[in-house]
């Protein structure tokens, strides 16, 4: 009955805030967290939207940074709005800035697009400039997009401004929020065994072990290395939308069943964090 790990469309996810909610509540969520990239725009709209259906919102984030040079993703739950806002600016400028370089190389390729308008408070990423390509017709999909331009190692493919996962822990604890790493098993930097020390002493507090794109036996090792270093456990469907369950390994809300269970851990941490 637990989902934390979900997006809208303020960031990559095809349902705005209160077509989750209602989504969510269809499914059988108790709490749902929206966690969208880099910004906290989609939690007015959910919460307004989840009042009638007695449905906890989970105020949350992910952020976009770097370790050894890869994409590295932390979420933070529980921030404190005010505190975060600002530093988020910055963020999502760079997400903005990002794309637009995405574009301009894809012209240099040969292939023009022309990204839709999106409000500041919105973090655009490379979904938006694969379903840019799609619209133009340079692709057949989204899928093909991405293999074609932008992978990791696509001609059109831009990194992420420089922020380190330390840094992006540093920020969310600054905040009061209990930073987590999503989905360790699809980071492309290191060994997950080796990596997942250092984060640790970085201020690390938890980790999604939980993930559709984890299997039973890495769930099995995450556990076991969440009770190594006693961190907190966490999951989520990374649920984007209907339309991304095309995408390997996606499922629909609540498929995970997770226990509400999970929740009391983080709750306390960020309590502890309010404390200082």
């Amino acid at each position: 009955m637990l989902e934390l790990h979900c997006h809208t469309t303020f960031s990559d996810g095809s349902l705005t805030p209160q077509q989750l909610v209602d989504r969510a509540v269809a499914k059988g969520v108790k709490a749902l967290a929206i966690t969208d990239h880099d910004t906290i725009s989609g939690w007015e709209e959910a919460r307004h939207a989840a009042q009638p259906h007695g449905l906890e919102i989970v105020p949350g984030i992910e952020l976009s940074t770097t370790y050894n040079e890869r994409s590295m993703h932390i979420l933070g739950f529980y921030p404190d709005p005010e505190k975060l806002q600002e530093p988020l600016q910055e963020r999502i400028a760079g997400r903005h800035r990002r794309a637009q370089k995405m574009v301009e190389r894809l012209a240099e390729l040969g292939y023009p697009v022309e990204l839709p308008a999106m409000p500041g408070n919105m973090a655009p990423g490379r979904p938006h400039v694969a379903k840019a390509l799609h619209a133009a017709g340079h692709v057949t999909s989204v899928k093909d997009a991405f293999q074609r331009f932008l992978g990791d190692h696509g001609p059109a493919y831009v990194p992420y401004e420089k922020f380190t996962a330390q840094e992006g822990i540093d920020l969310l604890k600054s905040c009061g929020a209990v930073p987590v790493w999503a989905h360790p098993y699809l980071f492309r930097g290191g060994i997950v065994e080796e990596v997942l020390p250092e984060l640790v002493k970085d201020g690390l507090m938890g980790v999604e072990v939980y993930h559709p794109q984890h299997s039973l036996s890495e769930e099995r090792v995450l556990a076991e290395l969440c009770e190594k270093y006693d961190l907190l456990m966490t999951g989520g469907s990374d649920y984007h939308g209907p339309q991304a369950k095309a995408k390997a390994g996606d499922v629909d809300l609540n498929s995970l069943n997770l226990s509400l269970d999970l929740l009391d851990g983080v709750k306390q941490a960020a309590a502890e964090l309010a404390r200082g």
